[in-house]
Order: structure tokens, then sequence, then C-alpha cells
């Protein structure tokens, strides 16, 4: 079967990823498969692939995305099985990237008293973001030249192995042109905690920090300190942290921190006593980048936030009693398979 050359295109501001979309496809000499013929399905990604996969495409084909794209499910479906993903190229615009990194909003949310998944505008802005291989930034002329150094450098610290292309209102710009391979997705704070981080731009503004602990977290500091100090911007604008952590009250797991702008997640994701799992982290490791950002300020009240000496020593069965303002996580575990 002869593969189909697709060309994604991403972004949650709409007019603009459209527009783009349009004109990439005019440009590569490719067809279009436009966002507004996916989102009413219910499952867009499985209505693109069968589209693309059974089209009569003579050149390949640009695939825009709906807002509500999450990217790694995007990447694991388009990879193989008859597709060739060559690019994902995410629009985002530039005079108000910050502000979208920042919103609490909800691209998708259920209807009023149903269950269903909710999707916050940030988090699928930065998800995009970091996992682009080409990242077009449009509306850029309107910004001061500082403005858009620090929005250039912010964008490359999220995701240093990006082509980033301030569009000129113009052209398409350089397609990769090879195939789209699972692992080059690499988000910035990844590359972070690898020694790998290489961002390609730079700025004054911009800066990155990796902070590494080995005494768990007291949740009830960690939540004053995430509400009342780092969101406050005691510390500078903390844009994107993530990593690995442990809570005290909760021996033996390691969870994914996962915040960008007002929004933080804190998920299981290892359990120190399954079998055959690499140990992810023995205490914190975590990635922080922003603007204007204290390090030194902000690793002291991370390890103020960390378990005492005394505390360490009251050992496990006191550290369960101390107070935890974290939802809770499901306690059910799949068995290992014998």
């Amino acid at each position: 079967m002869r593969s189909v050359d697709v060309l994604a295109v991403v972004g949650t501001c709409a007019p603009e990823r459209a527009g783009f979309a349009t004109r990439l496809a005019g440009g590569a000499k490719r067809a279009l498969l436009p966002a507004a013929s996916l989102e009413k399905a219910a499952d867009p990604l499985d209505a693109a692939v069968s589209t693309v996969r059974y089209g009569s495409w003579q050149t390949g084909v640009v695939v825009e995305f709906p807002t509500a794209t999450v990217v790694t499910d995007l990447v694991g479906t388009l990879v193989g099985d008859g597709l060739l993903l060559t690019d994902v190229v995410c629009v985002a615009d530039a005079a108000h990237l910050l502000a979208d990194l920042w919103c609490e909003d909800y691209a998708v949310q259920p209807p009023p008293g149903r269950w269903g998944t909710y999707l916050a505008t940030a988090k699928l802005t930065v998800g995009q973001l970091e996992l682009a291989s080409t990242i077009v930034l449009v509306n850029w002329a309107a910004l001061p030249t500082p403005a858009l150094a620090t929005v250039m450098g912010l964008v490359s610290h999220l995701n240093p192995a990006a082509h980033i292309w301030p569009d000129p209102g113009e052209g398409i710009p350089p397609l990769a042109g090879a195939p789209y391979a699972v692992e080059q997705g690499r988000p910035g704070w990844v590359a972070l905690l690898n020694d790998e981080f290489r961002p390609r731009f730079t700025d004054t503004r911009v800066g990155a920090l990796r902070y590494e602990g080995i005494r768990p977290f007291h949740p009830d500091r960690l939540q004053t300190l995430l509400d009342h100090r780092i969101e406050q911007g005691e510390f500078g604008a903390v844009i994107r942290s993530s990593g690995f952590c442990r809570f005290a009250t909760r021996p033996n797991v390691v969870a994914q921190w996962d915040h960008v702008g007002a929004m933080i997640s804190f998920e299981p994701i290892g359990f120190d006593d399954d079998p055959g799992r690499e140990l992810l982290s023995v205490g914190q490791d975590l990635a922080f980048i922003g603007i204007d950002l204290d390090d030194e300020a902000l690793a002291v009240a991370l390890d103020e936030a960390a378990l005492s000496d005394g505390e360490l020593l009251a050992g496990v069965a006191a550290w369960r009693e101390y107070p935890d303002p974290f939802p809770q996580w499901p306690t059910a575990r799949r068995r290992p398979s014998r």
C-alpha cells in the first residue's frame, strides 16, 4: 500500500490556523482537509485517518485539526499504518501567546451534570507547541522587538528542537520532508531533565531551572508555595513546569507534576514495588521554564516545601498523617500478569 504524505496543522487560535493551513496547502501543492470537516465527528482523529487513507491524494494532504486536538494522540494515530506524517505545524498567535498559556478556560468540557473529559486551553496550547516540528508565529509584527524576542525565546525553551518561523504573511516555511518519528517529540522540560537542553533562540528574560531534591514534599506546604508564592509571581512568571515528584503522605508513589500557567495537576505514574518497573525518581526532578525567573529563590522555596530534618526522622507512619489538600488518587492497581 502506498503511504500518504501528511502535513498536520494544529493550533488553539482557529481563524489563524485555518488561514495558514489553506496557504500551506496551496504553497506545498497538496490537497487540504480542513478542521471544519472533522470537528463534528465523534472522533476527529479517526475521521482524519479514514479520510486520508481512503482518499485519492496525488501529492499528499494537509490536515488541519480542530482546536481540541491532543498532539500525543495525533502522533500516535498518524505515524505508520499507511500514513507518512512528515510535519506537525503549530500555528501560534504571538500577540497573545502569553495570555493563551495563562488562560483558565476549557476548550472542551462535558455538558452540565454529566461526566466527561475536560481539556484546558492552556494545556492544549503548550502540548501543541512542545510536540510540533515547526512553529509558525503569526501576528508578531505588532509586538515591539524586545517583546517578540521574549516570545521567541519562550517558545524555543518550550520546544528546543522545533523550527520557529515568524510568518511574513506570505509563502510557507521550509518543510522537514522526513518522517516524523515519535521519539523526536522532545519537549523542553524533558530535554532539561536529560541534560540535553539547547534552545535555538534565547532571550535575557527567559530562563529555565532544573530542580532536584531527595526529600518528599510536605503537601500542605507545597500547596501554599504554589498558590501564594509561585502563582503570585514572587519568583517571576513560571510559565511551564513538569517532571516527577513525591508527596510524603503518599510514600512509594512517583507522581507526574504537570503545570502550565494557572493550571497544575499531579497524577501517579509509578509505584516503587511494581515488578520490573524502572525507578523514575528518588525524590523530585522538576523543570521550570519562565520569564524573569529568580532561580535561587525558587530553589530555596522548593527546599522549604520538602520535609525538614525532624519530619524526615519521624518516619512514614507520621508522614501519612500530615495535611494533604490535593485530590486523592485512585487506589486500585492492576495486578501483574502471571
